[in-house]
């Protein structure tokens, strides 16, 4: 590399440190004298939830009231949040429609909270008796469901040194790509194992304007220790948005264990929320800051460099 290529690059990067520099320790305050102007404050939660829907409730309403406590707007919940079976069946069983008393309780601590809520990975009912959605749901503060979005990528493997999952085996899979315009940036709506496909992202950023992904999960201890972290940032980097991925995290039954981690990582790719403790219950909270993906995305136009689908249509020939 040159002196001159050198000593842009170290520009670039130092600029770039600067512009985010209040997110280096982001700490939980209701200061909102603090925030950014062109910001909003957000929380991703972790936790372990288990087969009872009533302790999951209970734990699901002490973390809003923290978010709540810290002004935050958002707050993003995990995959699976209101129930994970330590049975076979015990998800189909508990299946319900969005306007059941399930999702119906959750509308209502979003109003009398005044919080936007992203619910990823709700058991709703499927088309037959033997399948279920593995449904995100986006709540407005008003207690309104404004957005759903069901899994399109089936977890069915065979995870090395770990379990077999099949969760095809009793989930439809979804067929559409859901972004939605809201207070805190235009979010895309993603599940767990569409981590692993980058065109999904690709689609929400390039296609559908998203400034914010949202990756609700619950990673295996086996591919969270491997993959988690490098995948996330890699998502947010490559398509230089937001990416907030609320985590469940330690041992739900006998049978099953999750990775946890909850991240929350900046268009840059750097890790601005994160919980001490991987598997502990808790929220984590930064600030949106729309300056920056402004910032990173003018400095760096990689959505004028894509090649389109008719370059490597002809290429591939």
């Amino acid at each position: 590399m040159n002196s001159s290529r050198a000593s842009e690059l170290c520009w670039f990067t130092a600029e770039f440190r600067l512009n985010r520099f209040h997110f280096l320790s982001p700490t939980i305050s209701s200061d909102y004298s603090k925030m950014a102007v062109n910001s909003i404050r957000i929380a991703a939660a972790q936790m372990t939830s288990i087969n009872d829907l009533a302790a999951n409730y209970a734990t699901c309403s002490r973390l809003v009231k923290e978010a709540a406590a810290a002004g935050a707007k958002l707050l993003c919940f995990p995959e699976n949040f209101s129930f994970v079976g330590a049975k076979d069946g015990e998800s189909l069983k508990i299946a319900e429609p969005l306007d059941g008393p399930i999702m119906n309780r959750y509308c209502a601590l979003a109003k009398e909270s005044s919080m936007w809520l992203s619910l990823g990975g709700f058991q709703e009912q499927g088309s037959d008796a033997a399948h279920l959605c593995n449904t995100h749901v986006l709540i407005d503060d008003a207690g309104h469901i404004r957005s759903t979005y069901r899994k399109m990528h089936l977890f069915d493997v065979d995870v090395p040194g770990g379990a077999v999952y099949k969760e095809s085996s009793f989930t439809e899979a979804g067929k559409e790509i859901v972004a939605f315009d809201s207070p805190f940036g235009r979010l895309g709506l993603t599940v767990c194992y569409d981590l692993r496909f980058p065109e999904v992202y690709q689609q929400l950023r390039f296609h559908h304007g998203a400034q914010v992904l949202l990756v609700p999960a619950a990673f295996t201890k086996v591919t969270g220790e491997a993959h988690w972290e490098v995948l996330l940032r890699a998502r947010a980097i490559e398509t230089q948005c937001y990416v907030i991925a609320a985590a469940q995290g330690g041992k739900h039954s006998e049978k099953r264990e999750s990775f946890g981690d909850t991240l929350i990582i900046d268009p840059w790719g750097m890790v601005i929320g994160r919980l001490s403790d991987k598997v502990s219950t808790g929220i984590t909270v930064a600030d949106i800051d729309f300056s920056l993906i402004e910032s990173v995305r003018t400095k760096m136009p990689i959505s004028q460099h894509r090649k389109p689908i008719e370059f490597w249509k002809q290429v591939s020939k």
